[in-house]
């Protein structure tokens, strides 16, 4: 039991992992030639293809599921679409630690659409949480030395439209679905996904020897297992099992690796400030689970 207390959280911690590096990345093949419209587009292209070989080579018949298993999985395969989608958008208008911090908002909407849906009020550990949490998504972005000022609206709501985005994805993948396993759940999300990314983004190059011609395709690569594979696979085992509010502040692990991404990949500069930031964040992240923890071994101990 203990295990399983941290093994699902620490799966859910991973998963956010990844998808931290996604900014760095992207702005990485912006740098060599390709739009960011490009690369996300290669994303889910290279992410659905890999997703469909592990599906032929361990299943290759279509799970039976309910009307209710497939508007889950559809619903979760369009958020992550649109999320890749307004994402991308974002960084043409703000930097890479900015389009992060907007992102980030995702954990206090998180929460308050699962308060909602169960018809609560957030616990007085998730609310200490989420004040760590703000407190150090601002020391640790930086933003306090940026001048906002100059910033296109757009970038703003692109940001914010993501934030939204992610933490309806987050919330539809808390839910079970019986009869289909973690790998037909993943192809049919990516599935979905890249049809959305086909109608607003750029599909022709996979045709036009763009993605696999030019080089876009090793980003892709890149893109696909980050943002696609390990994720998807880690948040579908994980999600249903620790709830999508925990989730949510779990998934603040995202803003301390894509600041670390963006020093150690684009050599950006790192103060004191913004390493306190980082450590109130991780602090933020883990006291749910640290206090959970504990509760579960003074119960054992109990009985």
């Amino acid at each position: 039991m203990m295990k399983a207390n941290i093994i699902f959280p620490l799966m859910v911690v991973i998963a956010s992992s990844c998808y931290g590096v996604l900014s760095t990345i992207i702005k990485v093949a912006m740098g060599h030639g390709f739009t960011s419209e490009e690369a996300v587009t290669s994303q889910y292209i290279i992410g659905f293809m890999l997703a469909l070989l592990l599906f032929i080579l361990t299943q290759r018949q279509l799970p039976k599921m309910t009307k209710s298993g497939w508007i889950t999985l559809i619903g979760a395969g369009l958020f992550t679409g649109t999320t890749g989608i307004v994402y991308g958008q974002s960084l043409n208008y703000l930097p890479a630690s900015l389009a992060v911090v907007m992102l980030f908002q995702f954990t206090w909407i998180g929460l308050f659409i699962d308060c909602f849906i169960k018809r609560r009020l957030p616990t007085r550990t998730e609310v200490i949480s989420l004040l760590f949490l703000f407190a150090g998504t601002i020391l640790a972005a930086g933003v306090l030395d940026v001048d906002l000022s100059g910033i296109a609206w757009q970038g703003w709501a692109f940001g914010f439209a993501a934030a939204c985005s992610f933490a309806c994805f987050v919330q539809v993948n808390s839910r079970p679905v019986e009869g289909v396993t973690t790998t037909a759940r993943v192809t049919i999300m990516s599935f979905v996904a890249l049809l959305l990314i086909s109608a607003f983004l750029t599909p022709e190059i996979a045709f036009n020897g763009r993605l696999f011609g030019e080089g876009l395709w090793i980003y892709g690569v890149v893109l696909g297992v980050m943002g696609i594979i390990l994720p998807i696979y880690l948040f579908s085992i994980a999600v249903p099992k620790v709830g999508g509010a925990l989730a949510s502040i779990l998934s603040a692990m995202e803003l301390p690796v894509a600041i670390t991404a963006s020093v150690i990949i684009l050599s950006e500069p790192i103060t004191i400030v913004q390493i306190i930031g980082i450590g109130l964040v991780l602090f933020g992240m883990i006291l749910p689970t640290l206090l959970s923890t504990r509760k579960t071994k003074r119960q054992h101990i109990a009985t």
